[in-house]
């Protein structure tokens, strides 16, 4: 009798987010990453929708790193009747419990605040889950360390391996019988201030291989330089600087470089204040895990004492109306929500105000509109006209660019039976299979959203 294995892909297949891959066997079944859609409306309502599977019978959930678009969607499956183990390093299961803790409570409160102010379509408006269910999720999170093999059935192991990006984030290597699948989840940077550079793999029957920067080489930035001009316009003008941010590493890569350039006395003294509770407690996150990342532990400490931490919302308008220059790193990083929609919405129209992008801004988010140079922004219903100077860092990014991810890719001794390009935009996604198919005349596909296939092992 053939032995089949049965793939589907419920997510990051056409587009960035929502990374989400079913495996199937007879009498197996394995999600890998359980992530929420972000940006556009429409992907954003998919979170909304049953997995087309039967959720009650998959026996484990295997986690690249804690993402939100690799984690967020996890207590929809236990709405749905999972019960199995939720398996992820240790980092990427403490960051994960952050991210979706948070989300949870902003559903909640969300929910709450359209049903008390009757605006929602919905009556009654409901969070996507709660913090019950985020609890019940938690309870079935199990750890396990990288390059440490796992049984998962009879004939199917795995191991998690570095790849850099965000602390305790993996590639996962999948044996199911005499094949092997690779998934590479989100890969980061082969130089970073941060994290070692990604393991490269060596053999992969089938690799799964994220597309995020597929078609784009990063800026050689001089970063300090930028962060100090920035710095000494802001002081000039006696005027902010917003840093908009993500909570994990790049909040913390963030308070590092400016930690430096302070030490070093290439800037002057000016207040810095880190307004974003979710970055505070990923970067206890850093601390709790010294051996996942490259900066010295009393170094770290140093950083962290040096700048105010913000938790409390009355400090971010006692922040808003203070006097003089000053500096605020505030979340989200692609402005879809938190803290940052705050200073925004007092701010934005200021022709003195500095807004810093710092990361990858997703299709339908207002960071990619801000890039893109918009006249006025839509902040909570309102809209705001554009007069602040907008700035990015490109060669901030986490996720490695077309030429990290040729390298990784090269590493691989045989020649792949086929090879499933993810987590990308679809122009971004073909550009990157022409370039493979070039350099290694491999067998690209690129997937679309529930497609799946059928291998024979």
């Amino acid at each position: 009798m053939e032995n089949k294995l049965k793939i589907k892909f419920l997510g990051a297949a056409g587009t960035v987010t929502g990374s989400r891959f079913y495996l199937e066997q007879e009498d197996f079944s394995i999600l890998i990453d359980c992530g929420l859609f972000q940006g556009l409306k429409e992907l954003r309502l998919l979170n909304w929708e049953d997995l087309q599977v039967d959720v009650s019978k998959i026996d484990y959930v295997l986690i690249t790193h804690g993402h939100l678009d690799h984690t967020g969607y996890l207590p929809r499956l236990i709405q749905q009747g999972f019960n199995g183990e939720i398996i992820a390093t240790a980092p990427s299961l403490a960051i994960a419990e952050i991210i979706l803790k948070d989300t949870a409570k902003i559903q909640e409160e969300e929910a709450e605040k359209a049903n008390k102010e009757n605006y929602s379509k919905h009556s009654p408006a409901l969070p996507l889950y709660t913090s019950k269910e985020v609890e019940k999720t938690i309870e079935l999170f199990k750890n396990i360390n990288i390059d440490e093999w796992f049984d998962l059935a009879e004939n199917v192991k795995f191991r998690f391996i570095k790849a850099g990006h965000i602390l305790g984030a993996c590639s996962i290597e999948l044996h199911i019988g005499e094949k092997v699948f690779m998934f590479s989840g989100d890969l980061g940077r082969n130089e970073d201030v941060l994290l070692e550079a990604p393991v490269k793999p060596e053999w992969a029957d089938y690799l799964f291989l994220e597309s995020t920067y597929g078609n784009k080489f990063h800026p050689e930035e001089n970063i300090d330089e930028v962060l100090a001009n920035l710095i000494h316009d802001t002081i000039r003008e006696r005027s902010i600087l917003l840093i908009a941010s993500f909570a994990v590493e790049r909040l913390q890569l963030l308070i590092y470089l400016l930690y430096r350039l302070f030490k070093q006395n290439k800037v002057p003294e000016i207040p810095v204040f880190i307004d974003s509770p979710m970055g505070i407690n990923a970067t206890h996150v850093f601390s709790m895990f010294p051996d996942y990342h490259k900066i010295p532990a009393h170094e770290f400490e140093a950083t962290k004492n040096r700048f105010e931490l913000v938790s409390s919302f009355k400090r971010t308008w006692e922040i808003i109306d203070k006097e003089g220059p000053r500096i605020v790193i505030a979340g989200s990083g692609m402005i879809t929500g938190g803290r940052i929609l705050t200073y925004l919405k007092q701010f934005i129209d200021e022709p003195s105000t500095r807004l810093l992008l710092t990361g990858n801004q997703a299709e339908g988010t207002r960071g990619r509109q801000l890039e893109e140079g918009v006249h006025e922004i839509k902040i909570r219903g309102k809209y705001y006209p554009v007069k602040a100077k907008i700035s990015r860092l490109e060669s901030l990014s986490a996720h490695a660019d077309q030429k990290e991810l040729l390298e990784w890719c090269r590493n691989i001794k045989n020649v792949p039976e086929e090879v499933y390009l993810i987590h990308g935009e679809k122009q971004v996604t073909d550009a990157f299979r022409v370039k493979l198919v070039s350099e290694f005349n491999w067998n690209v596909k690129i997937p679309s959203l529930n497609d799946e296939i059928e291998i024979i092992l």
